[in-house]
């Protein structure tokens, strides 16, 4: 497995104290969540075609309404 380079890839949440964890099948893959105590929320949309992409994104639900707040370039594998 490669070395990461920095401080990581999802420094934003590094500290942070899960609440809940979901993992919900899709048409095409799946979404897996993390929801932090704070409201936050990381989330990685799976897609399982010929290849396969993950598309990470953080967002806020403190107002119960989704806010995005930083999305990564997704990952083709």
């Amino acid at each position: 497995m490669a070395k990461s380079k920095g401080k990581g890839l999802f420094r934003e949440v590094k500290g942070k104290v899960v609440k809940d964890v979901e993992i919900k099948p899709g048409e095409n893959g799946y979404s897996i969540g993390i929801m932090f105590q704070d409201r936050t929320f990381l989330s990685f949309d799976v897609e399982v075609d010929n290849r396969m992409t993950i598309s990470p994104e953080l967002s806020d639900w403190k107002t119960k309404n989704y806010k995005p707040l930083k999305r990564w370039r997704t990952i083709h594998g």
